[in-house]
C-alpha cells in the first residue's frame, strides 16, 4: 500500500496571529499519518529587522537579500518562528523537529542570477532557487516517527545560508515526497478561504484550476500579485506526481475546503 503523507504550509500571516496559529497547530496535529510542516516568517523578520534598523527592501513582493538582512531571516526564520512553532507542537503532542534546508541537506539551492523586472535588473541578493530536495532524507525522519518543521532555508552546498519562497520550499518537498513513493497531499493554508474570483467576497472561492484556467484568470488579471507564484508552484507540484493540492483557509485543512488544483 503507498503510504500517505500530508504537507501544509503556513504563511507569515497566520504565524503571525496568535489565535489563528493556535487552531492551526491543534488542527495539524489532529491529521491522521505522516505529516510535514513548511513555514513562512516574513513579517516578523520585517519587524524585527525594523527593530535593527535594517532597511527592508521588496520588489514585486519579493524580499531583496543583502547581508544583513540574511543574517535577520536566518535568526528569524530558522531560530525564533521554527523553534516557537516546534516547541508548541511539543506541547500539542506532536514530535517535531524542526529544520532548514542546510539540515541533513535536504534542500539544496543556487543563488538567484541578476533579474529582469519591468525592465530594470535586480538583484535579489542571498535568495535560492531550489535545485534539489532529497525525499530519502525526509522520509528518514518521517520513518522515525518525527514531524518534520521546515524553515524557508535553504543552502547552496558551500557553506551559505540562501533565503528561499516558502511555498517553493513546499512544493519542493512535495515533488521530492512523491518521487519517494508517498501518496501526497500539498495544502496551502492562508488568511482566505481559498482562490477567489472577487478579492472582496470570502464567498466566490473558485473550487477547481487547472493550467488552461490559470492562463485564462491571469490574462483577464482575476488572479494576480501573489497568488501567481502559489498557484505556480501548486501546478508544478501537480505535474510532478502530488496527488492532491488545494489552497484554503488556516482554519480549514482538512483537505474538504478551498480551492483545488490539477494539471
Amino acid at each position: 500500500m503507498i503510504p500517505k503523507i500530508t504537507i501544509v504550509k503556513v504563511g507569515g500571516a497566520v504565524v503571525e496571529d496568535e489565535a489563528q496559529l493556535s487552531r492551526l497547530l491543534q488542527d495539524f496535529c489532529a491529521i491522521d499519518g505522516p505529516k510535514i510542516l513548511v513555514h513562512g516568517g516574513g513579517r516578523r523578520a520585517t519587524k524585527i529587522a525594523e527593530r535593527l534598523n535594517i532597511e527592508t527592501k521588496m520588489v514585486n513582493g519579493r524580499r531583496i537579500t543583502d547581508a544583513e538582512m540574511l543574517e535577520v531571516v536566518t535568526m528569524v526564520y530558522g531560530g525564533l518562528v521554527n523553534k516557537n512553532v516546534v516547541a508548541r507542537l511539543q506541547a500539542l503532542g506532536c514530535d517535531a523537529i524542526g529544520l532548514t534546508g542546510a539540515d541533513a541537506n535536504i534542500l539544496l539551492s543556487a543563488k538567484r542570477p541578476v533579474k529582469m523586472v519591468d525592465g530594470t535588473p535586480v538583484d535579489y541578493g542571498f535568495v535560492g532557487d531550489v535545485k534539489q530536495a532529497n525525499g530519502t532524507k525526509i522520509a528518514h525522519f518521517i520513518d522515525t516517527g518525527l514531524i518534520p518543521v521546515i524553515a524557508p532555508l535553504t543552502h547552496d552546498g558551500e557553506g551559505h545560508m540562501l533565503n528561499t519562497n516558502a511555498d517553493t520550499m513546499a512544493s519542493e518537498t512535495a515533488k521530492a515526497m512523491a518521487a519517494v513513493g508517498f501518496d501526497v497531499t500539498l495544502i496551502y493554508a492562508f488568511e482566505k478561504p481559498g482562490v477567489l474570483r472577487n478579492p472582496d467576497d470570502d464567498n466566490s472561492v473558485i473550487a477547481t484550476i487547472n493550467h488552461a484556467d490559470f492562463e485564462v484568470y491571469k490574462a483577464d488579471g482575476t488572479i494576480s500579485g501573489g497568488m501567481l507564484p502559489k498557484i505556480e508552484n501548486a501546478l508544478a507540484a501537480t505535474d510532478a506526481g502530488v496527488k492532491r493540492v488545494i489552497i484554503t483557509q488556516a482554519t480549514a485543512i482538512d483537505g474538504l475546503h478551498g480551492t483545488v488544483i490539477s494539471s
